[in-house]
């Protein structure tokens, strides 16, 4: 049995001034509830991520937390998701521009396991 994924997430960043990459190739392994992965994300470079998924914390949503490079703000930054069935909702925020605080909806079309 395999761990991977593939998957392709669409998103929309809000609150943020910024021209933001929205298509999001991504493979990932998930083995237990840990995960770890790569993706190209909204600042278009590739990020390197490892986490723990917290399930059902809220009526079928799960909560994702964990590490991932790839960022502008720093060499390694806190993740966190809320995700539901493809659905998914994560805070984001821009160095540039003031600091602005906002936050980033999408869907993750999932092509491989399961």
């Amino acid at each position: 049995m395999s761990c991977i994924e593939i998957l392709v997430a669409i998103t929309l960043h809000l609150g943020l001034e910024g021209d933001y990459n929205n298509i999001h190739p991504h493979g990932r392994c998930n083995v237990d509830n840990w995960i770890t992965g790569a993706y190209y994300n909204s600042e278009e470079n590739v990020s390197l991520y490892v986490g723990k998924v917290i399930p059902n914390v809220d009526n079928n949503w799960d909560l994702e937390v964990g590490l991932v490079t790839g960022y502008s703000g720093a060499d390694v930054v806190p993740m966190i998701r809320y995700v539901n069935d493809g659905w998914f909702v994560a805070p984001s925020y821009e160095t540039s521009y003031g600091g602005n605080i906002g936050i980033a909806i999408g869907y993750e079309f999932k092509f491989g396991k399961d």
